[in-house]
């Protein structure tokens, strides 16, 4: 069974926070220049470096703000609300987290998560089957890791993906192909590790 970020399994894990800063990731990872974690920026080039010839990494988001976590939490939940109108807030919660993690929990909010694809040596998109940030509802559940029925390049290129990212240490959150973490409670759990090492952290932490 997949283990939802709303599962109080998460929320039960400590956090010991490490004090490391964000840094701003390179051009190599994308235009976003994204804001993560320091050891989490050095993974990531551990799992570039892992991958093909000519297959790169681009991240799309790293770090997120307390304020636009929220702002999804509650769009999204709006959406679902419209979709199950008789929905009790408990289900409302656990659904909203396939999509968009509870804010006291977010691996965002920690600068311990990115949203990523692969792209090829022009910078082009790999196809991984959905869109970065389809919807279970948009994507008939296709943007969940190992969906079915998303074509077999698309099933390759997120085997590449996860054999680049899981060895460098990340986390896969099964319902997003494209969101991997580390050092967040959810890795934590996830790995067995005795307490995450990244709380919730604020932007203006940056070294480089």
């Amino acid at each position: 069974m997949i283990v939802l970020l709303s599962d109080p399994r998460v929320h039960a894990v400590p956090v010991r926070e490490s004090g490391e800063p964000l840094v701003r990731l390179g051009e190599e990872f994308g235009s976003a220049r994204a804001l993560v974690r320091r050891s989490l920026a050095d993974r990531l080039r551990a799992a570039r470096a892992d991958l093909p010839r000519g297959i790169g990494i681009r991240v799309q988001e790293g770090h997120r703000s307390p304020l636009d976590q929220a702002g999804i939490i509650r769009d999204y939940s709006a959406r679902l609300r419209r979709i199950h109108p008789a929905i009790d807030a408990d289900r409302l919660r656990t659904l909203t987290s396939r999509f968009v993690s509870p804010l006291e929990v977010a691996p965002h909010v920690a600068g311990a998560a990115v949203d990523l694809t692969l792209v090829d040596a022009d910078g082009l998109d790999l196809d991984l089957g959905t869109p970065i940030d389809a919807t279970p509802e948009q994507s008939d559940g296709g943007c969940y890791f190992a969906a079915t029925g998303i074509g077999d390049v698309a099933v390759r290129n997120r085997a590449l993906l996860g054999n680049a990212l899981a060895p460098a240490g990340f986390v896969n959150y099964p319902t997003e192909w494209w969101h991997w973490s580390y050092g967040d409670r959810y890795w934590a759990l996830m790995t067995s590790a005795p307490a995450a090492v990244f709380g919730p952290v604020d932007a203006l932490e940056v070294v480089a």
